[in-house]
């Protein structure tokens, strides 16, 4: 209850705070002598200690009204204003000190400087006003904010004083004698029973409805989770759990409100029993919503998979903790709301026309608030201790909820102690202000990781249960959406006003200054609109260039591409213009600050910078082009894409190269296929000595003239290129009409150069050497004693030979015939 009604006073704040501008064009023209009263009167009353809390909050949104009406009086004539500017821009630089300027001119700029003058008058007056009414509505809150802090903590009489206990069970026995003495008084009244008589059937119908659902239903909706996961697919099973358990709470909450609409319908419940009845629903919701969120986050059988990985005990006994807390939240708000003071920080829970008519003693409502405190202390701590026991591998291997959880149980164990303390010295309305909120605390915490679950949940339904989609980018950013979302709702939970947040979102919207630039909200908002337009209207002309326009000029695919590129620098250039002019900011403050950080953002980024320079003169001059089979940097291979910093190349083995545009600027670059597809082959070949070179020549040329991708014009020839060590060096030189295909027609040539020479008889020679032995006769005298041996051991070849055979590269060779067999 206490948070519905606030989120209700914030939701009608927000809604005179958006209809200000709306009120301030309506009424026209601001009334200052009106604003001057209310003003004098405002801060009169707010310096009166005397003034009420209820009285203090009325002036507040009234001076809020009228701060409204001044902030949209701030930007009145706004275009007027610009006109004259304009006009005064026009006429010129004022002369300087000393100067003088034609009379006409200068008559005209002092007219229309008076007019801008008369013009930012009322711009002036509202800007005083509304700085007025802003330091009302700071001391106003000031004020209250005092006057909370006093009540907070305020010492009460100690519930631990034997003295205050009987005051309490007097108290009690009052209460319970006033509700039975009601309930006999009004069952024996034949004049409530007359007037029941025509609702009866109304009554009963409500009744009998609110049994079935408070009991059958229950225990249907119980069972229902499991009963439809059990049908459902691997992948909605944790959905289909999901929405199934908020019945809950809800048909458990239909089944109370109909009781209570069947009891108050029957005229029975009296000004003893009435404020209990009210009280009632808000309760129900109270502990209807912690038995739920102790079977989502704590279930004793799983359906879908663990919220929370707990030991079994550790998770038997987190629940039945949060089921007592609950119950003993539930009996707080019933108590407070129907008959107990002293409720903490929070507002007052009711009219005092809805609450029981029992003076109750400040010392009685101690002792009952302390005995409500003390158990709810005693749940929170055994909670804790089952939160901080998370298995210590799961906070490794699971997410940060494990670490949140274990921290928030031992920060509840402390909570738990410090609430204590505080109420054992009768600072009741300080324990109540911790220990509650603490608890709607955890209860948050555990309602946002079930909320992040069921939409990580729906994103992997809606995927089939594609792996990794739980935990995917879109869930991610849920998640952090539901943080920022539930950012609210933990102030409120720690006693901020809707007016506090009212007051939070206002200065959101006005925004903050940055070096003489106003940030807000709306400027930011149009800002990415504007540049989300600009750039998709880019990437379409972009798209329409490529694909429609330039395929039908001349343009080479280089040139295309470089042109489809500048679009979208020129584009995405542009919409960044467009967008900060849009969002109304002046970058002119910024250019001092810019002029110095530009030295040093030059020496920081001078490379980006350099290879920023080198993409552009790449796409204007392209000395490459997408398609390019390029050499640069030791690298070779055919480019794949041109950005602003580098270019990607795609080499003969697949692997991409990211070659800086700079390299491709400043050192020299292979462009085997610049202008043409067309490029030389030169093919070495060798014959054995004796060969007839005339024929060789004549076999060659056949050969190479027969390859299909031999150009004829120019037309290839071959060379006899010399002598070399081991043979008579040819070579064949021809012209591709595909550079591209040059090693397959290599390839092809050697395979019928093999096979032309074979046939022809002309012989391909192998690697030859020439041995020289310089002291041939030191082998004859070394071998003699060998031949003594029966079975004498292979000849051991001489260190020098064996030095020489090495350097060669080739062995001895055999005795028995070779072209260079011997010695000399």
């Amino acid at each position: 209850m206490i948070l519905i009604r606030r989120y209700l006073a914030l939701f009608l704040t927000a809604l005179l705070i958006f209809s200000q501008p709306l009120l301030a064009q309506e009424s026209g023209e601001i009334d200052y002598q009106i604003w001057e009263n209310v003003a004098t009167q405002a801060e009169r009353q707010s310096e009166n200690i005397e003034t009420t809390s209820e009285e203090l909050a009325a002036l507040r949104g009234r001076i809020v009204e009228w701060r409204g009406r001044l902030q949209a009086g701030k930007n009145v004539n706004g275009a007027e204003i610009k006109s004259v500017r304009d006009q005064i821009a026009a006429l010129g630089p004022a002369p300087a000190e000393g100067e003088t300027e034609d009379e006409e001119i200068a008559d005209r700029r002092a007219q229309l400087q008076k007019n801008l003058s008369a013009l930012q008058a009322p711009r002036l007056q509202a800007d005083e006003a509304f700085s007025r009414a802003e330091s009302i509505i700071r001391r106003i809150d000031e004020v209250t904010a005092e006057r909370q802090v006093t009540e907070l903590v305020r010492v009460s009489p100690s519930p631990l004083v034997p003295s205050n206990w009987p005051a309490a069970l007097s108290d009690a026995g009052k209460l319970a004698q006033g509700i039975a003495s009601e309930a006999r008084q009004r069952t024996m009244d034949r004049d409530i029973w007359g007037e029941m008589q025509p609702k009866l059937p109304q009554v009963l119908g409500y009744l009998i409805a609110a049994v079935l659902l408070l009991t059958i239903g229950r225990r249907w909706i119980d069972g229902l989770p499991s009963r439809l996961s059990a049908h459902a697919t691997e992948y909605s099973r944790a959905v289909v759990a999901f929405v199934a358990s908020l019945g809950q709470i809800a048909l458990p909450l239909i089944g109370l409100f109909l009781l209570v609409r069947a009891i108050k319908a029957s005229a029975l419940p009296g000004e003893w029993t009435l404020p209990f009845w009210n009280a009632l629903p808000v309760t129900g919701m109270i502990v209807y919503s912690g038995y739920w969120l102790s079977r989502q986050l704590f279930p004793a059988q799983v359906v879908a998979y663990d919220t929370l990985w707990m030991e079994q005990k550790a998770k038997n006994s987190a629940r039945r903790m949060v089921n007592t807390l609950a119950v003993l939240f539930g009996l707080h708000h019933l108590l407070s709301s129907a008959v107990l003071p002293l409720s903490g920080i929070y507002e007052r829970l009711g009219d005092e026309t809805n609450r029981v008519q029992l003076d109750v003693s400040e010392a009685a409502a101690s002792v009952w608030h302390f005995l409500l405190i003390a158990l709810a202390a005693l749940a929170l701590f055994r909670l804790g201790n089952a939160l901080r026991r998370l298995n210590r591998s799961e906070l490794e291997q699971q997410s940060a909820r494990y670490r949140i959880m274990s921290f928030m149980g031992r920060l509840s164990r402390l909570v738990a102690v410090g609430t204590v303390i505080p109420g054992v010295m009768g600072m009741i309305n300080l324990a109540n202000g911790i220990i509650w909120p603490w608890i709607l605390t955890l209860a948050l915490f555990g309602v946002l990781i079930l909320l992040k679950d069921f939409c990580a949940d729906v994103f992997s339904m809606i995927k089939r249960g594609e792996e990794g989609a739980r935990e995917g980018l879109i869930p991610m950013l849920i998640g952090f959406g539901l943080i920022i979302l539930s950012l609210p709702v933990f102030l409120l939970i720690w006693g901020a006003r809707g007016t506090d947040l009212a007051e939070m979102w206002v200065s959101f919207r006005q925004g903050v200054s940055f070096g003489g630039i106003n940030l807000s909200p709306g400027s930011v908002l149009t800002l990415l609109i504007v540049f989300v337009i600009g750039y998709m209207m880019t990437r379409g002309l972009q798209g329409m260039f490529r694909n429609t326009i330039l395929p039908k000029t001349k343009l080479d695919a280089g040139g295309q591409n470089a042109v489809v590129a500048g679009l979208g620098y020129v584009g995405i250039f542009l919409a960044a213009l467009l967008a900060i002019a849009s969002a109304g900011i002046d970058l002119s403050s910024l250019a001092i600050v810019a002029g110095a950080l530009s030295v040093g953002i030059g020496f920081g980024l001078q490379n980006i910078v350099s290879n920023f320079v080198s993409g552009i003169i790449l796409l204007i001059e392209r000395p490459i082009s997408v398609g390019d089979w390029i050499e640069a940097g030791g690298q070779q291979g055919i480019v794949q894409r041109i950005s602003v910093r580098s270019t990607q190349v795609e080499t003969f083995d697949k692997t991409e190269v990211i070659v800086p545009n700079s390299d491709l600027i400043s050192q020299p670059v292979i462009n085997w296929t610049r202008n043409s597809q067309t490029g030389r082959v030169i093919i070495p070949v060798g014959v054995a000595f004796g060969s007839d070179t005339r024929r060789v020549q004549q076999v060659l040329q056949e050969i190479i003239e027969d390859q299909p991708l031999v150009t004829v014009d120019p037309a290839p020839y071959v060379l006899f290129r010399g002598f070399g060590t081991d043979r008579l060096e040819f070579e064949i030189r021809a012209i591709l009409s595909d550079v591209g295909a040059g090693l397959g027609v290599t390839s092809e040539v050697c395979h019928q150069i093999v096979e032309r020479f074979a046939a022809e008889g002309i012989v391909i020679p192998f690697m030859q050497r020439d041995i020289w032995l310089r002291n041939p006769e030191a082998l004859d005298r070394d071998a003699k004693p060998q031949v003594q041996a029966a079975r004498p051991p292979a000849p051991q070849p001489d260190p020098r030979i064996a030095a020489d055979t090495a350097e060669g590269g080739d062995s001895l060779p055999d005795s028995d015939g070779g072209p260079d067999d011997g010695a000399r």
